[in-house]
């Protein structure tokens, strides 16, 4: 062991003085910067924390808003129903109108609802009077029944209103009759809608005044309206005051335009009405309590000509501000101070290590004790053994520490787990390189170190010298990396890429003359519906239970793994024909079917399509392997879902599926090559002139050779594939940037319409590049119309919602195509702010042979004027299709028979066959106006042209 070190010889005070001021301004250098970064974290951290605070009240707020709304628009609904009976049946009598009430039953889904009544129009003296007639439910509203609704002023100016504009109106607060003086609060209100004499809807003013028949009337207790709409979270988060700021005024005068959510600002001031007051005060959520003006989100709810302004704050803390005592300050303080200590120390230490190496190198140069005093202060362990017998007789103080002090009572073999290394240093093959070994304390705790044992000469004698470092954390690391390259996290199944790594080694056995097997390729049915309605969290735990039901149901050698979303892989090795892999998919897919998932009181039966190829022939390569069954899990979803599909290559739907696949390739190099057309389509108005050209824009391909391919050959494969989005940006950026070259009228084009795919719909970011780009390209907003499908947007009305309410806000028109094919038309277009609606063109078709289109075509016409919108009909092939049509009210219409799409005018040259077919097109409906009315556009169009 190594003797006691000599005292250091003093140094000079000058020298020791400067050293010692170079070391404190170096750590008040490092603890000044230390508390300049601390007081910049903490800054940013406040900021942060106020951001989040103002985003979760304006997310609150919005979503209270969205949720009063579609309390009022569910009450129209409900008054609507009423006011179609009365427009049904020749007459409405007590027991009828019950049995409507009772039918709908109102209550269970308006707990606020007072009553809803009927009020025949009268004359007497010159004057109407309104007396109401009919009531339901009659309990509790006795007193209803005979009132005058003259007598109540805010109940009369709701009828005149919603008599002149043929809408729904709200009336402002006032007493209900209902109840007794002491329960009169100010808080009821009614709703209500005209009722006219049967006939024509009465398109002016006049002719509705004058076939005004009565009125129809749901009163509510207002508070109770308001509190059932903002139940949940945003009831008890939200400090909601509700105060009615609709201005005074006349009757008959202009109707009230509608605001966009969010329109006004946080902070602004009160909105006085037109008297000059504040408004009536509707609601208070949380009576008493102080508003913090500073945190305050302001909305205006518009409805039924009444203007609510609601004013949210937080009822309790939303993200709470974090106290002092938790600033991020403190922790950048304590950091500061203890840069600054080590600093000192490191400059410190760095000195005495310094005169310690001086020191050590002057008094034990090439002595033993030198030696030991030296390997004392290593990190690394340090053992030295006699050949002779491998006796440890030497340790230093890290392998004392690592090992236990007993270890010099040990021989070097002793310290290894692996017999095999062992017995090589017991029978002298002492010597070896940097090795990793598993070593034993003496204490019996195993850990892991990187071994180098060299042979050296001490004291005349030669020696084992080994020199070893604690690898355990790096092993441990590198086993955790190791298991994290070839798992699924969430799963901890195999992932794709050491599947595939599997499946290439049994592609290998098998051509060594090793087992045939069978690969399953696996994917979840409706599995994004779960993902949809109860979230990701859901969606994730489905898969992690699926995954253990999986894994319970492999052989010894089968292989199971995740290969991305809900899709899964099972490698069926010992698998020797068909039959054998059809036992294994059935036995998998029937547990799957009987698994019962239960997330938050919902039921999800879940079901599995399966895909097979056997591994039966070494020359498929393993892309090809993926890809077939890849296709035979696509046919099993097609046949049905929740079933087994082996994969052949001479079925039809397998041509089918490489087939699009094919085309996926071709079309990805179509637009790389710049080989997608532009076509339009004429959009014609079938009554009056028209104002200006209007087309809907339509996407060709044209082949290397020059042939035209039309959409259905490209577009499902393109949706299959995921291109649509592709496609979708190619056509938004070329309309845009040549918008006045679309078509031969140019710069005086009135709207073009772009088809959006539901790809497209599922981007975020679609929306604000579209606006990008017509502002770069200085479109007009107002010219552009996007068209979604009905069914695209039914699928995920909230998203697709969203998108058309910016673009909307950005002066777009939308429509709404392919109306009808849904099922469930009616119902959502109040929940889908469009512009107008496409009666799809399978209805259009059979106009002049089948009834029901023709009832489902003007039922359509007429629910789209109700609302507002403008009605396109697609597919009129014929002039009598044109005419029976425009009988029916439509506004616009489009199909072969008035116009055969044409090559847009800047890509004209490369499609010369265009004309030829439009003329063939045509051929034989001069007869009709409408082709008349055509004749004369081209006609005005060759003028400008010329």
């Amino acid at each position: 062991m190594p003797g006691p070190l000599p005292a250091a010889s003093p140094a000079p005070a000058a020298s020791l003085t400067a050293r010692a001021w170079s070391t404190r301004w170096w750590s008040a250098l490092a603890f000044a910067l230390g508390v300049m970064v601390s007081l910049w974290w903490a800054a940013a951290d406040a900021d942060q924390l106020q951001a989040r605070r103002q985003a979760e009240l304006k997310s609150h707020a919005d979503a209270s808003l969205l949720a009063m709304r579609a309390q009022l628009q569910d009450c129209e609904t409900l008054i609507r129903s009423f006011q179609a009976v009365f427009a049904t049946l020749p007459v409405v009598d007590h027991g009828s109108f019950e049995r409507v009430y009772e039918r709908l039953q109102p209550r269970v889904r308006f707990p606020s609802l007072q009553a809803i009544a009927y009020a025949p129009r009268s004359e007497a003296g010159g004057q109407a009077r309104y007396v109401t007639a009919l009531v339901a439910p009659m309990a509790g509203n006795e007193r209803v029944v005979g009132l005058d609704v003259g007598s109540q002023p805010a109940n009369l100016r709701a009828v005149e209103r919603s008599r002149d504009f043929d809408r729904v109106v709200l009336s402002s607060p006032f007493r209900l009759l209902q109840f007794r003086d002491a329960d009169a609060r100010v808080d009821g209100i009614t709703m209500r809608v005209p009722v006219y004499s049967r006939g024509t809807i009465p398109r002016t003013m006049a002719e509705r005044r004058t076939r005004l028949a009565g009125s129809l009337a749901v009163s509510f207790r207002v508070s109770d309206l308001i509190d059932a709409a903002l139940q949940g979270g945003a009831r008890d988060s939200l400090h909601t005051r509700i105060t009615d700021i609709s201005g005074s005024a006349p009757v008959g005068g202009a109707p009230t335009k509608t605001a966009p959510i969010g329109t006004a600002p946080i902070g602004t001031a009160p909105i006085e009405t037109a008297s000059g007051r504040e408004g009536i005060f509707l609601f208070d959520s949380h009576p008493g309590r102080k508003v913090a003006r500073t945190e305050i989100v302001r909305r205006e709810l518009r409805f039924g000509d009444r203007v609510w302004r609601m004013e949210m704050s937080p009822a309790g803390p939303l993200a709470a501000a974090q106290p002092v005592s938790k600033s991020p300050f403190w922790a950048g303080l304590l950091a500061s101070v203890l840069l600054a200590g080590l600093v000192h120390s490191s400059i410190t230490m760095r000195r005495r290590a310094r005169r310690l190496a001086e020191q050590m190198s002057q008094r034990f140069r090439d002595s033993e004790e030198r030696f030991r005093a030296l390997n004392e202060l290593l990190p690394a362990l340090v053992l030295l053994a006699r050949v002779q017998d491998h006796r440890i007789v030497y340790a230093n103080q890290a392998a004392r520490t690592r090992l236990g002090e007993a270890v010099g009572m040990q021989v070097l073999p002793h310290l290894f787990d692996d017999p095999a290394l062992r017995g090589r240093i017991e029978a002298g093959h002492d010597c070896c390189g940097t090795i990793e070994a598993r070593l034993h304390t003496s204490r019996g705790s195993r850990f892991w170190a990187s071994v180098s044992i060299s042979r050296v000469i001490v004291d005349d004698h030669a020696h084992l010298l080994m020199v070893a470092a604690d690898i355990s954390e790096q092993r441990e690391l590198t086993e955790l990396l190791t298991y994290q390259a070839s798992h699924d996290a969430l799963t901890e199944l195999y992932n794709r890429r050491e599947f595939e790594r599997r499946v290439e080694q049994a592609r290998a056995a098998l051509a060594q003359g090793g087992a045939p097997g069978a690969l399953l390729y696996i994917d979840l049915d409706q599995f994004k519906l779960i993902n949809d309605t109860s979230g990701h969290l859901a969606g994730d735990h489905l898969l992690t239970e699926l995954a253990g039901i999986m894994r319970e149901q492999l052989r010894g050698d089968d292989v199971l793994a995740r290969l991305g979303g809900d899709e899964f892989g099972i490698l069926a090795t010992h698998v020797k024909d068909r039959h054998g892999a059809q036992l294994v998919a059935d036995r998998l897919r029937e547990r799957i079917d009987g698994y019962d998932f239960v997330w938050e009181n919902r039921n999800y039966a879940i079901s599995a399509s399966i895909g097979v190829v056997m591994l039966d022939d070494p020359s498929v390569t393993l892309k090809d392997l993926f890809a077939h069954a890849d296709t035979a899990c696509y046919q099993a979803k097609e046949n049905g879902r929740n079933r087994v599909q082996f994969f052949s290559a001479h079925d039809d739907d397998t041509t089918r599926r490489h087939s699009e696949m094919e085309w996926a390739t071709r079309l990805r190099a179509a637009v790389a090559e710049q080989r997608l057309l532009l076509h339009y389509q004429e959009v014609w108005p079938l009554a009056g002139e028209a104002d200006g050209a209007r087309v809907e824009l339509l996407v060709r391909l044209r082949e290397q050779d020059g042939t035209l391919v039309p959409p259905g050959a490209f577009i499902p494969a393109a949706e299959r594939y995921g291109l649509m989005p592709m496609i979708d940006r190619w056509v938004i950026e070329t309309a845009l940037s040549h918008f006045d070259e679309l078509h031969p009228s140019g710069a005086a084009l009135q709207l073009a319409t772009i088809n959006l795919s539901g790809h497209s719909l599922e981007e975020d970011a679609l929306a604000d590049h579209i606006i990008e780009r017509m502002r770069r390209h200085r479109v007009d907003p107002s010219r552009v119309c996007f068209e979604v499908t009905e069914t695209v947007a039914v699928r995920n009305v909230a998203r697709v919602s969203r998108f058309i309410q910016r673009l909307r806000a950005a002066g777009c028109r939308i429509a709404l195509d392919d109306f009808g094919a849904g099922m469930s038309s009616f119902g959502y277009l109040k929940s889908l702010p469009v512009d107008m609606i496409k009666i799809d063109g399978g209805f259009v078709r059979d106009l002049t042979t089948d009834p029901m289109s023709q009832a489902i075509v003007r039922a359509v016409t007429d629910i789209g004027h109700q609302r507002g919108l403008t009605v396109v009909a697609e597919w009129v092939a014929t002039p009598e299709i044109a005419a029976m049509l425009r009988r029916f009210g439509v506004d616009f219409a489009q199909g072969y028979a008035l116009h055969v799409p044409e090559a847009v005018a800047f890509q004209r040259v490369a499609v010369q066959d265009g004309a030829a077919q439009g003329r063939a097109g045509v051929h034989g409906v001069a007869a009709d106006p409408l082709v008349a009315l055509r004749a004369r556009r081209r006609a005005s169009r060759g003028a400008r042209q010329g």
